[in-house]
C-alpha cells in the first residue's frame, strides 16, 4: 500500500493542488512540520541540551576545583544534584519529555558520585568496576524509566566494563585468552544479542521501538564483525575464515530482515560500506603488492563503481519503499 505521503506527491503531480495550496497540502499531511510542529522540536532540543549541560557542568566543576572544594563540599554538591534530579522525575509526570531528562540527569550524576568515591578513598584499583558498578546500579532506573536512551547508556557501560576488564585479565568468566582479536569477538556477540533481544522486545513495548536506538545497536554489532574481518586479512597471525563465514551470515541475515521483511534504508546501506571497505581491503592487500600505478588506478575504479553502484541500488530499495 502507499503511505499517506507518495499519495499527496502522485496528487500534486497530476495537478489536482493548485501551486498555491501545495504548502497547505503538505502541512496538513503532515509531510511538512508546522509551527507548533518546530516549537515542540526547539523545547524539546532546548530541554535535552539544558539536561546534559548541566550534568557535565557538575562533573567539569568538580574536577577543575577539586584543589580548592573539601571532600564534603564535593561529596554535598553532588548527592544534592542526584538527590534534586530524583525529586524532579518523581514529582514531574510520567512518560514526560522532563521527566526523562531528570532521570538521564539522575543517571550522570550516579556515575559522577561513582567517580569522586572511587577517586577519594582509592577503593577498587581496576576502572571496569566504575562502569559495571555504574550499570548495576543504573539499571533499576533504566526499568522504571521505560526510556530508551537509558537502556542505550547501560549497553555502552556494559561494552566498556567487558572491554576493560578483559583488558586488565586477558579473559573473561576464568576463560584466559592472549590477544584483543578475541576481544572483538566478545563485544560483537554482547551487541548481537543485545540488538536481537531488543528487536524482540521492541514488538511487546512500542517506547524501544526507536528506529535510532535499533541503527546504534546495529552498528554496534556490525563494526566489531567488520573489523574482524578486516584484521583476518592483513594480520597474518589471526588468518582464518571463521571472520569471514560468520560476516556472510551476518549480512544473509540483514538482507532478509531488513530488505525482505522490513525495508529500512540505514541498514541496508551500513551493510553495502562493509562489503565495500571488506572488498577493497581484501583487493588492495592482493593488488598492491608492488605500489603499481595501475593497480591504484584500478582499486580506485573500483570504490567508484562499487560506491555508484550501491547508491543506485538503494535509491531502488527507497523507491520501492515509497511505493
Amino acid at each position: 500500500m502507499s503511505t499517506p505521503r507518495r499519495q499527496l506527491i502522485d496528487i500534486i503531480e497530476q495537478g489536482f493542488i493548485p501551486p498555491e495550496n501545495i504548502d497547505d497540502a503538505l502541512t496538513l499531511a503532515k509531510v511538512k512540520p508546522n509551527g507548533k510542529n518546530w516549537r515542540t522540536f526547539i523545547d524539546h532540543l532546548l530541554l535535552w541540551l539544558g539536561g546534559l549541560a548541566l550534568a557535565f557542568a557538575l562533573l567539569f566543576f568538580i574536577a577543575y576545583n577539586w584543589k580548592d572544594l573539601g571532600r564534603l563540599a564535593k561529596f554535598g554538591l553532588v548527592e544534592a544534584c542526584l538527590v534534586l534530579t530524583i525529586v524532579a522525575y518523581c514529582k514531574l509526570k510520567v512518560d514526560t519529555m522532563a521527566s526523562k531528562v531528570s532521570l538521564l540527569g539522575a543517571t550522570l550524576s550516579l556515575g559522577v558520585l561513582l567517580a569522586l568515591y572511587g577517586q577519594t578513598y582509592q577503593t577498587g584499583a581496576d576502572p571496569w568496576q566504575l562502569f559495571f558498578n555504574w550499570g548495576l546500579l543504573m539499571l533499576p532506573w533504566a526499568v522504571i524509566g521505560r526510556f530508551s536512551v537509558l537502556w542505550v547508556v547501560w549497553i555502552a557501560l556494559m561494552n566498556t566494563s567487558i572491554t576493560l576488564y578483559y583488558l586488565t585479565f586477558r579473559g573473561i568468566f576464568w576463560f584466559v585468552f592472549g590477544s584483543e582479536y578475541t576481544l572483538l569477538w566478545i563485544v560483537f556477540l554482547f551487541n548481537t544479542l543485545a540488538f536481537i533481544a531488543w528487536q524482540f522486545l521492541a514488538k511487546i513495548w512500542n517506547w524501544l521501538s526507536e528506529s535510532w536506538a535499533i541503527r546504534l545497536l546495529a552498528l554496534s554489532s556490525g563494526v566489531p564483525l567488520t573489523w574482524l574481518v578486516l584484521i583476518s586479512i592483513f594480520d597474518y597471525r589471526e588468518v582464518n575464515v571463521y571472520p569471514a563465514l560468520v560476516w556472510v551470515i551476518w549480512l544473509a541475515a540483514m538482507y532478509y530482515i531488513y530488505r525482505k521483511l522490513k525495508r529500512d534504508i540505514f541498514m541496508l546501506a551500513g551493510c553495502c560500506l562493509s562489503v565495500i571497505t571488506i572488498t577493497v581491503s581484501f583487493l588492495g592487500k592482493h593488488m598492491l603488492t608492488h605500489m603499481e600505478p595501475a593497480a591504484f588506478l584500478l582499486l580506485a575504479l573500483i570504490v567508484i563503481g562499487m560506491g555508484s553502484g550501491s547508491a543506485l541500488w538503494l535509491k531502488k530499495v527507497h523507491q520501492e519503499c515509497l511505493s
